[in-house]
């Protein structure tokens, strides 16, 4: 039996884990059929899926994001929406509406809650920076609370629940950037990256012929709902905990001890809920790699998608070119890991390295 502190793996979790990891390669080899390479990009989205966290998908048009997402939903044998944002969009075609019915027997009418298409397992939020920050914040209580309120009631949402928002990156003209207060929402902002000339020839290749291209289940929902539950059980050393801490704590301009590179280029840092999915991320990540404890690598490989959408970076950084990637790789380099117990205290870490 595996113990750390309040969390207990046993003999069935391990199994469970094992299944996982199983899974995880079915689910690769599924998605294949449909999107060339990005393994990256989908080995993070299920990372998300698994921690019970929401992801922004950002990247130029034609990049297969929307198409990523909607054939990852056929692998998971999940209720699937797509909601195409536009500037015109209203929060109730999101949460949906009350509408008057009236009973031709009696001429009685009432209120009838038409259910909108939140109400699904995995929602698609497509281009969700084009639409007014009133509509993106119908999304707020959803992703947060897992439900949502209607003509003073509460509804909650189907589970498994995410959310997975895609945005355009090259386009301002026209589109709400998302408040730094909802991204925090998501767990993961991840980038999604111009194919490789090898796989770009693979897909118009693949794209420009006559196909079927049909994906097998692979989990179910309440396979993934015990998966979940089982991945909080995945054990965390504290010193694991500790640098991701440290990682985020050093991020905070306000807090005085800073490396250098953050007090240069960045006005606004990272919270605590960024602690939260650096170990969650770990722990999916760990565990989808055939491990059974989380290490500090899994915490750096993680850190990016964490990071990058809770720095607010300052003009100093936007005239030097240097973007929230760039100074997390130097975070990561003026913070190294430790693979063994270290102080929570900053100073006494820093006295551990030197």
């Amino acid at each position: 039996m595996i113990e750390n502190n309040d969390a207990t793996m046993n003999g069935e979790d391990v199994k469970a884990i094992e299944h996982l990891t199983d899974a995880y390669k079915t689910i690769l080899a599924e998605m294949g059929k449909a999107i060339v390479g990005q393994e990256e990009v989908l080995e993070q989205l299920l990372t998300c899926i698994f921690a019970r966290g929401h992801a922004i998908l950002e990247g130029v048009p034609g990049l297969a994001k929307t198409l990523m997402v909607s054939s990852l939903s056929q692998c998971l044998d999940l209720d699937f929406a797509r909601i195409q944002f536009t500037p015109d969009l209203m929060p109730s075609d999101i949460t949906g509406t009350e509408v008057i019915q009236e009973d031709k027997a009696t001429g009685h009418r009432e209120f009838k809650f038409l259910r909108g298409p939140i109400f699904n397992n995995i929602i698609l939020a497509d281009e969700i920076n084009r639409t007014p920050p009133k509509t993106q914040a119908a999304l707020l209580e959803a992703m947060q609370e897992r439900q949502v309120s209607i003509g003073g009631n509460r509804m909650e949402m189907s589970n498994p629940f995410f959310v997975l928002a895609t945005q355009n990156p090259i386009e301002q003209e026209g589109t709400y950037p998302l408040p730094e207060a909802q991204q925090d929402r998501f767990m993961y902002k991840i980038f999604v990256k111009y194919p490789q000339w090898d796989e770009e020839f693979d897909i118009i290749r693949q794209t420009t012929a006559v196909e079927d291209v049909r994906l097998d289940k692979v989990l179910s929902g309440q396979d993934i709902i015990k998966l979940q539950e089982i991945i909080r059980r995945v054990p965390v050393a504290d010193h694991v905990i500790q640098y991701a801490m440290r990682l985020v704590r050093a991020t905070r301009v306000l807090e005085g001890d800073v490396p250098e590179i953050i007090s240069e280029y960045i006005s606004w840092g990272a919270g605590p809920r960024a602690c939260q999915y650096l170990i969650l991320g770990g722990k999916v990540r760990a565990v989808l790699h055939g491990r059974y404890h989380v290490s500090t690598e899994d915490i750096s490989a993680v850190a990016k998608p964490v990071l990058r959408h809770r720095l607010v970076t300052n003009f100093n950084a936007d005239a030097e070119g240097y973007d929230a990637d760039k100074i997390i790789d130097r975070l990561l380099e003026v913070i190294p890991a430790q693979e063994s117990a270290i102080a929570t205290n900053p100073r006494t870490a820093k006295a551990v390295e030197e």
